[in-house]
Parts: C-alpha cells; structure tokens; sequence
C-alpha cells in the first residue's frame, strides 16, 4: 500500500463502528444474587419466575425514531407490566436501574411532571401476559436515546393488590453490552 493510500484510510480505521440498526437482547431470568450478573434480573419469583425469558429487540434502523419490541415467556399468567427504559444498569439492588431515561431529562428528580414524565418523552410498554405467561409488546418513539443513557429495560409490577406495589421494580434486563 502506497503511504498516501495509508494515510487516506487512517481516518477510517479510528473511526469507532457504527453501532447496528437492530439489536437483540436474549435472556432468563435469574437471581440478582447470581454469582455471575446475570443479563435479565428477577426481584419477584411470583411475577417474574426464575428461568422464564425475555427477548427484548431495540430497531433504530430508521433515523432520529426508536422502536422496541418486548417478548417474553414463563412469567406469572394474567398479568399486566409496565415497562419502561432505565438510565441505570440492573443489579441486586431495583433501584441500581436508576430513573425512567427521558428524551429531554426533567431537571428536578424523580420526575413527576407530566411535561416530562409522559409517553411522548418516555419509551413506555404495556406487557400483557396471557394464560401461560407469555406475551409481546412494541412501540416506537420518535427519537433515539443518548448513546450510554439507556442502559436497562425495566418491568413494573403493574398492580396495586398483592406483596407488590403498582411501581414496585420486578425484573430488569440488561441492555447496553
């Protein structure tokens, strides 16, 4: 290779690579107190039974908009989850997932502000189960999140009955790799 040649295609070779349009996040369920981390969380065996999976794929393939698809299977039957992006990562600790990630962030935390905290600024999910605990959602926003600032995606408890409050943080799976 001729040193101009070199020296042209430097530039290139630093550039980092270009993150995929499509991502897939395949895991179980685990124990938070698993030796190794595990890539998908459960905080509650009841709703979120050890063993059961989620496949979780994030499409930016189309510029400046988001869509995620949540598919899961083994979780408790009849249930409704709330599922929402994290800033944080998962750990033995819910709260180590950190905040709801949001477009444009609320300057006053936790976010309570309904010009913040709403589903044009949030990446949010309704997980239905059926019978046998399976069950997919989707939905697409209209920006794509900060590089880093996403870093789970985190199940809710969804109902206000049982050992589990409405918000209570009952699985989290890890995104960023």
């Amino acid at each position: 290779m001729t040193a101009p040649l070199a020296a042209a295609l430097l530039p290139l070779a630093l550039l980092a690579p270009a993150a995929p349009p499509v991502s897939v996040v395949e895991a179980a369920f685990d124990p938070a107190t698993a030796f190794v981390p595990p890539a998908a969380v459960s905080y509650a065996q009841d709703l979120v039974p050890y063993g059961s999976h989620a496949r979780v794929v994030t499409d930016h393939s189309v510029p400046g908009r988001t869509a995620l698809t949540l598919t899961v299977s083994g979780l408790a039957p009849d249930h409704e989850f709330p599922a929402h992006l994290h800033t944080g990562g998962c750990g033995a600790d819910p709260a180590s997932s950190g905040p709801h990630y949001q477009d444009t962030v609320d300057p006053v935390q936790p976010s309570t502000d309904p010009a913040y905290a709403n589903e044009r600024n949030e990446l949010r999910l309704l997980l239905r189960t059926d019978g046998h605990g399976d069950g997919t959602a989707t939905t697409a926003v209209p920006w794509q999140p900060r590089p880093g600032g996403a870093r789970s995606l985190v199940l809710h408890a969804g109902t206000p009955a049982g050992p589990h409050g409405a918000g209570d943080r009952v699985a989290c799976v890890k995104l960023e790799r």
